[in-house]
């Protein structure tokens, strides 16, 4: 607790008086102004300009909050990809700047051809352009429900229409009805959506079973694999789907820099498929990825060690606290992500807020699993501070219930 105190105090402190040092100040003033607004609660953002008091109220809620609530990684980008970023400030004022060679760099890690990569602000961007090239009115998305559901709030929100099908008892997507449902209604199918590991569950789809879906669909209706999660899986039966693009198949896999590199706010992400395919998503692409983010990426890339470090942490807290959690009686949905989804035999919402109110951040709600709470890990501390809630807050509706 003395250490992140102590940062804080470097922060508004020394930071904001060497700024406004540089602004003409002398250090001696400048180390006063800074002393006498923190004594009356102001503090200085890097510029030097005072942050408002507002701003600092919603800084300070959200720094305070252990936040488990949107799958992203807790350590942030690497000391590389931090360096790569800060060097890429100095294209900040340009357009047609150096980009590190980011799309033909993510070609070669996947080992295709530049001409097989499209560039996103986050995978989000690569899901909506794959909606706005295949769907239009009265076309129709075939996936599961519960799964990542923009896809299916994009595909209305263009006049499209979903076909939603239920997950199984085990949390498994049906692949045999998917590929019946799509079948039978190929004529209006403008593309099939998996994601896979899947969210909100973390269960996979095996390699046996992408096959039998490719294999037994029509060949010219597209199909969307989101493997935002890829990196974290170890389940023996799983496989990235890249061989399908490779042999020309009518395949689009959606990735991002957002999860296990830690570049959520950043957003880029990338689309692989087969060249004639990139050609068709291109006019919709908005090309807004910016330069710290092409930078960063690059480097992340290039920084095995720290993927390895944030995926031991992962794998190792999220088995602590799955554990913990069923000796306490509640079942876990078993997880290949960063991610997992906890049954609390009853309806999420209020014990959702009952977590915001101890400051902890946990995930929204996903129809048709309303009882189930999606926690996603964070650091050590984060997680300690979801255990010592989750203790107190179904104690706590116990012992109401009871009484």
């Amino acid at each position: 607790m003395s250490n992140h105190v102590s940062r804080r105090h470097f922060i508004g402190g020394a930071t904001a008086a060497a700024a406004l040092g540089t602004m003409g100040i002398t250090p001696q003033a400048a180390e006063a102004r800074v002393r006498r607004a923190a004594e009356r609660g102001i503090r200085y953002l890097p510029g030097g300009a005072p942050m408002h008091r507002m701003v600092q109220s919603q800084v300070d809620e959200y720094d305070a909050l252990a936040k488990l609530s949107s799958n992203e990684n807790p350590f942030g980008p690497s000391e590389k990809a931090l360096e790569a970023m800060t060097y890429a400030f100095k294209y900040s004022m340009r357009y047609g700047y150096p980009d590190n060679n980011v799309q033909q760099r993510v070609a070669d890690a996947h080992e295709v051809s530049r001409d097989h990569v499209l560039m996103g602000a986050g995978s989000g961007e690569i899901l909506d352009v794959v909606g706005l090239t295949w769907l239009a009115h009265d076309k129709k998305v075939v996936g599961v429900e519960p799964s990542y559901g923009s896809v299916y709030s994009h595909a209305t929100g263009i006049d499209a229409e979903t076909i939603l099908l239920p997950l199984e008892a085990d949390y498994r997507q049906n692949i045999q009805r998917m590929v019946d449902v799509t079948n039978r209604n190929a004529r209006d199918v403008g593309f099939v959506y998996l994601c896979n590991p899947n969210n909100p569950t973390g269960v996979t789809v095996t390699a046996d079973e992408i096959a039998y879906l490719l294999d037994n669909i029509p060949e010219d209706i597209p199909v969307l694999i989101d493997e935002a999660y890829h990196h974290f899986v170890e389940d023996p039966a799983y496989e990235e789907s890249l061989k399908y693009v490779r042999e020309g198949r009518r395949v689009v896999i959606a990735r991002t820099f957002s999860k296990i590199y830690g570049m959520a706010a950043m957003r880029i992400g990338f689309a692989i498929a087969p060249p004639d395919m990139i050609e068709e998503m291109r006019p919709y692409s908005t090309g807004s990825v910016n330069a710290l983010a092409r930078w960063g990426a690059v480097a992340s890339m290039e920084d095995q060690p720290a993927a390895d470090h944030m995926l031991a942490h992962n794998k190792r807290l999220r088995e602590q606290t799955i554990s913990d959690l069923e000796s306490l009686g509640y079942e876990c949905v078993p997880s290949q992500t960063n991610f997992f989804m906890v049954n609390l035999r009853q309806t999420v919402a209020p014990i959702r807020q009952a977590f915001r109110q101890r400051g902890v951040a946990v995930g929204r709600d996903f129809p048709p699993m309303l009882d189930h709470l999606r926690v996603s890990i964070g650091t050590e501390e984060e997680m300690g501070r979801f255990m010592n809630a989750f203790e107190d807050i179904m104690t706590t509706m116990s012992a109401g219930a009871g009484s």
